[in-house]
C-alpha cells in the first residue's frame, strides 16, 4: 500500500511540475527597451516623456528595479491613452539578481511616493476613493511594502 501511494505521488508531482514551469514568467533584459517597443507596435507614432520609467529600488534588496507609468505615453497624438478616472496604468518590475527583470504587479493609480516608514522604504500610492470604500473626496493613500515578488498592503487611508 505503501509503494502504490509513493508510486501516485510521484506520478502526480511529474505531471504538475511541467506545468508549473510553464506558468513562470521569463525575465526580459529591460523594462524599458520592452514596454517602448510594445507601445511603437502599437502605435503609429509613440512619445514617451521623461516620467516613462522610473527606477529605483522598490523592493529593498539594493537592486535598481523599474517603474513604467503608461501616463507619459503619447500614442498617435494622445496623451495616456488608456489613462481614465481611475488614474494611468503603472507596471512594476523587479531586477533580480542573476539579470533581468520580471513584472510583479499592474496598478492603475494616480502616483505614488516612495516614502521610508518603520525603517523601510514603502510605495504610497494614490488611487481612486473607492479603494478605500468612499465613493468621493481625496485620493486613497494605500501604502504597500514589496516582501519577495508581492505587494503587501500596510494602510489604507
Amino acid at each position: 500500500m505503501k509503494t502504490l501511494v509513493l508510486a501516485v505521488l510521484n506520478i502526480v508531482l511529474l505531471l504538475v511540475m511541467p506545468a508549473a514551469a510553464f506558468g513562470q514568467q521569463s525575465l526580459i533584459s529591460d523594462p524599458e527597451i520592452y514596454e517602448k517597443k510594445h507601445f511603437q507596435e502599437q502605435c503609429k507614432t509613440a512619445e514617451f516623456a521623461d516620467g516613462f520609467i522610473i527606477r529605483q529600488d522598490i523592493n529593498n534588496d539594493g537592486l535598481i528595479d523599474a517603474v513604467v507609468n503608461e501616463g507619459q505615453l503619447t500614442c498617435d497624438g494622445q496623451k495616456g491613452p488608456q489613462c481614465n478616472d481611475d488614474g494611468c496604468t503603472y507596471n512594476f518590475y523587479l531586477q533580480v539578481a542573476e539579470g533581468g527583470y520580471f513584472m510583479i504587479a499592474t496598478a492603475q493609480i494616480y502616483g505614488y511616493d516612495f516614502v521610508q516608514r518603520f525603517g523601510n522604504m514603502v510605495l504610497a500610492m494614490k488611487m481612486h476613493p473607492r479603494f478605500c470604500d468612499r465613493t468621493e473626496g481625496d485620493p486613497c493613500i494605500v501604502t504597500a511594502r514589496v516582501r519577495g515578488t508581492k505587494f503587501v498592503t500596510i494602510s489604507k487611508k
